[in-house]
């Protein structure tokens, strides 16, 4: 039997963040992951997608080069080579993880780690062998996997999780998501950009039911503008599949048709038949229980990312995972959630940090908003970015920056100036006398800083 400081159950980016940690800190470290490295961030979310991503913005920008005074002819979707390039985009990834796990001295098992009790891990390895490892700390990361909904009978050759259609080897020419919430709405502008007919059915009233009220209105219209059809209210009663396409039925009795359907409504937590009963570990509905230091109800077992988190964000999973590694290795860490922001990708962009000015509300401020949007901006009206906006909403007695949330070119790279701002506990008179380079999309920022105490120099 192997005997470590920490091991690690899961290779994602809460797992092999906290190995690395922890072996930075000094510790004898193991990292046990079945699959490959990165988990479902590297090899089946966020960097496939953005990469989709990358080529279904290039390609909207193509489509728009005749504004800049360019002409181009001809320009397809070669997609087998877009495949290409999303393959190799995560195989360099994912060998990095593995270069960075070895030259921080992590010890590294491939195969699927299930607690025993005692701080003892059993290795299932795919040749059948069985590693026995013990621990004096366990950090659990096995996160989430897409939901299997029975009424959608998933085969991932017509009807598809957000893992098979990565793997489609063809562009489907239609395509039916079922869900509008952040995934759904990511690979609808993915897939509209790369020239598939999409159509979103959401069960809830709008999409992005998490987002801003002012900011779902103005990416639904956006995503309106370039085709995409979005049906609310949608509860889907019956799904028939044929050789060549998906039909859903609503409860309305309305049908929509298209080659191929996206089922984006949901993910499992990976806490089953990991030992959590073995070890008496608490979970509710699924979900592993822990507190600010990440720890469970066990002593020296802690829980990071998906299968634990109150936000199932890569970033969150790696701040959790450095925190959990920091009090494994005999220091004192708590998260702070207070700052997280949040990215969609969708065409415009969104991002966002603290509150809705509907949550504001309901905490009982007296809310004071600012928006700036991209139209006056001069940086974005040279690059013919002017769909979005910057809206700051903030307390009108104190100052204080609630939320931050902005629509537009760039907006996930924008937000982190606000994350920074709200952090430091700046004022929105503070953040509008910060000196901003011009000409530049962050000077939207801060001309929403001076709208939100009623001295914008740029609009009315």
């Amino acid at each position: 039997m192997s005997t470590f400081d920490v091991a690690i159950i899961g290779g994602g980016p809460g797992g092999y963040v906290a190995a690395i940690k922890a072996a930075q800190m000094g510790g004898a470290v193991c990292l046990i992951e079945q699959g490959d490295w990165g988990g479902t961030c590297l090899n089946r979310g966020c960097i496939p997608t953005k990469t989709l991503y990358a080529v279904a913005n290039l390609m909207t920008q193509i489509h728009d080069a005749g504004g800049f005074g360019i002409k181009i002819q001809g320009a397809e979707i070669d997609y087998p080579q877009v495949l290409a390039h999303k393959n190799e985009t995560v195989t360099k990834l994912t060998k990095g993880i593995g270069q960075l796990l070895k030259g921080n001295g992590v010890h590294t098992i491939n195969g699927y780690g299930k607690l025993t009790g005692g701080g003892r891990i059993a290795v299932n390895k795919a040749d059948g062998s069985v590693d026995q490892i013990s621990a004096s700390k366990i950090i659990l990361a096995t996160g989430s996997e897409p939901a299997n909904i029975p009424i959608f009978e998933i085969d991932e050759r017509q009807v598809l999780t957000t893992t098979g259609i990565l793997e489609l080897s063809e562009l489907p020419q239609s395509l039916i998501i079922v869900g509008g919430g952040v995934s759904g709405c990511e690979f609808a502008s993915i897939y509209n950009g790369l020239g598939s007919q999409i159509t979103v059915l959401e069960l809830l009233p709008s999409i992005l039911s998490t987002e801003d009220v002012h900011v779902v209105r103005h990416v639904q219209q956006s995503m309106k503008r370039k085709g995409i059809t979005i049906k609310t209210g949608a509860n889907i009663t019956h799904v028939a599949k044929s050789e060549t396409e998906v039909k859903a039925t609503l409860e309305s009795g309305e049908e929509f048709t298209a080659e191929k359907m996206l089922i984006s409504i949901g993910r499992r937590l990976n806490s089953e038949n990991i030992g959590l009963e073995q070890a008496g570990v608490e979970t509710a509905q699924g979900k592993i229980l822990v507190n600010d230091k990440m720890e469970t109800n066990v002593p020296g077992i802690y829980a990071v990312g998906d299968v634990a988190s109150r936000y199932a964000l890569a970033h969150v999973a790696s701040a959790e995972g450095i925190v959990a590694a920091r009090n494994c290795m005999g220091e004192d860490a708590e998260m702070d959630y207070g700052t997280v922001p949040w990215c969609v990708f969708t065409i415009p962009e969104i991002a966002r940090v603290g509150m809705t000015e509907d949550e504001a509300t309901s905490e009982g401020y007296e809310v004071k908003v600012g928006r700036f949007p991209y139209a006056a901006s001069g940086k974005a009206i040279g690059m013919r970015e002017t769909d979005g906006f910057v809206k700051i909403i903030s307390d009108s007695d104190a100052g204080d920056i609630l939320g931050v949330h902005i629509v537009g070119a760039h907006a996930s790279d924008l937000i982190h100036e606000a994350v920074v701002a709200i952090g430091l506990g700046a004022t929105v008179e503070e953040l509008a006398h910060t000196i901003h380079a011009h000409p530049t999309l962050g000077e939207a920022v801060m001309e929403s800083a001076e709208a939100a105490y009623d001295r914008a120099i740029h609009i009315m």
